[in-house]
Order: structure tokens, then C-alpha cells, then sequence
């Protein structure tokens, strides 16, 4: 069966940041967000390597197989690594750049319909139901904290204001040795998904963010999480994707927002 995603986005510096590091893919069949970390332009470059890279396999998506479009999705990670590698080696100023990759990933099968999640990092990715009005993240934080609340050793009150609450322990940075897994999801036509990058989900917790969904229709969405960023200071970049699965299959161009469109 055909289906695409239709979209609404947007990438801001925030209050404090003088330069955005988030970079942002739009596509029918891929979208993604990437947030970089680095000294000079070493988070600009390592989002924008990343995004790149995935705008690339969203051209090839339409022809492909399942289990071609998989492999291509797994080991885009390796290419990335690989580019940032040779950046970094040729541009000393920009080595330890490094950055998450949030990617859903829509496979239409002959009877259903299926979105797969690459992640690596904090950046999220959220489901959400519209008739119980309810947010679920289906990614999981690559942080020390989300290790330490899996143990048992933090309460997620305490992770809010602790001061190492954004230290990863996975991120690309071009020998990350990480072995991508894909999380697969079954999914249907009117199913909405949220992508963004820690700037909204570390300074909303999932209950506001849930409560400004709620309120606002879905082409209305990102703005509405963005000024509730803002009225909270927004010390981060802010990247939002909104996407819906619709019915019909509309190929078109990847657009790169955020540092990989500039």
C-alpha cells in the first residue's frame, strides 16, 4: 500500500545560542533530526554530515525493498562515522564533533504499514494518539541519566534540574563503534509522530508538550511548541517535526532545514 508523510517543521536558535547546530530532514518516506556538539562550527558541520547523508538514502527509498531499505538504514550509520572521520582529519579545528541522529523511517508493506526508528542520542521521537490525546516516546535516551533511571538509582523528578542530565553515552562522532539497531513500529494512515532535537524535550516535560498538541491542530503543532519553549527560556536550539501518515504516496525532493540548510 502507498502512504507518505506530510509535514510541519521548523529549526530555531533559541534565547541564548548565537548559531544553530540542529539540523533537520523533510522527505516522504525519511525524516530526521540531528543535533550537533563541537567547538567552532564542529556541531554545525557533524548535524549537516548526518542529515546530509540520510537526504541522500531518501532519494533511493521509492525503488527499494524492504529489506534493502533496512540495510541501507543500518549502515548509513557507518557512512556517517566515516564522514565525519575524514572531516575531521582534513579540519583539525574540528575534531570531537559529533552528533545525535533521530531518523522514522515509513515502510509501506502489501497489507500494512510499518515506521522504523534509527536513534542514537537524546533526540527523541514521540507517537501520539489523537482520540486519547496521549504522547509516547518511542526512542530511548542515550544518557547517563536514562542508565541511572533504568536502575533505579534516579527518580525521573531528579533527573530534571541534575547537572549532567544531557551527558551522553552514545552520539556519532566518527569512531563511535555503535552497533544500529532498528526499533520497528506498526503504524496506519492519520498516525502522527514528533521528532526534535533535547532543546524542547529538555526544557518541556512530555505532559506539556502533550497539553500543547492537544490544543492546537496539527499544522498549528510546532509553533505552538516552539513559543512554549521560548516563554521558558529556549536555552537550546529548537528543531520540531510534526509528521502524519496520509494515504497517498507523494514523492518529493528531501528538504534540509536547520545548520544543513544553511
Amino acid at each position: 500500500m502507498g502512504a507518505s508523510f506530510t509535514m510541519q517543521y521548523l529549526s530555531n536558535v533559541g534565547l541564548v545560542r548565537t548559531g544553530n547546530e540542529d539540523s533537520g530532514l523533510i522527505s516522504s518516506s525519511i525524516i530526521a533530526v540531528a543535533d550537533g556538539m563541537g567547538g567552532h562550527a564542529g556541531g554545525e558541520v557533524a548535524s549537516a554530515i548526518a542529515i546530509t547523508a540520510l537526504a541522500e538514502l531518501a532519494q533511493q527509498f521509492p525503488g527499494l525493498d524492504k529489506e534493502s531499505r533496512e540495510d541501507l538504514l543500518l549502515n548509513i550509520i557507518f557512512d556517517i562515522d566515516d564522514q565525519l572521520l575524514e572531516r575531521s582529519s582534513h579540519r583539525p579545528e574540528l575534531s570531537g564533533m559529533g552528533t545525535t541522529l533521530t531518523a522514522l523511517a515509513l515502510i509501506p508493506n502489501e497489507d500494512n504499514l510499518q515506521v522504523q526508528l534509527l536513534h542514537v542520542g537524546d533526540s527523541r521521537c514521540y507517537s501520539w494518539d489523537a482520540k486519547k490525546k496521549s504522547l509516547t516516546q518511542l526512542s530511548i535516551d542515550h544518557t547517563v541519566m536514562q542508565e541511572l533511571l533504568q536502575q533505579g538509582r534516579l527518580t525521573p523528578e531528579e533527573i530534571i534540574d541534575h547537572p549532567q542530565r544531557s551527558l551522553l553515552t552514545q552520539a556519532l562522532v566518527g569512531d563511535s563503534g555503535i552497533d544500529p539497531v532498528l526499533q520497528v513500529f506498526p503504524a496506519k494512515v492519520g498516525q502522527s509522530y514528533l521528532l526534535c532535537s533535547d532543546g524542547l524535550s529538555s526544557v518541556l516535560t512530555d505532559q506539556e508538550i502533550a497539553k500543547v498538541i492537544a490544543a492546537h491542530k496539527g499544522a498549528d503543532v510546532p509553533e505552538a511548541l516552539l513559543a512554549a519553549t521560548l516563554n521558558a527560556g529556549a536555552p537550546d536550539n529548537v528543531t520540531i517535526l510534526w509528521a502524519t501518515i496520509d494515504e497517498n504516496e507523494s514523492p518529493n525532493a528531501p528538504l534540509l532545514i536547520g545548520a544543513a540548510h544553511e
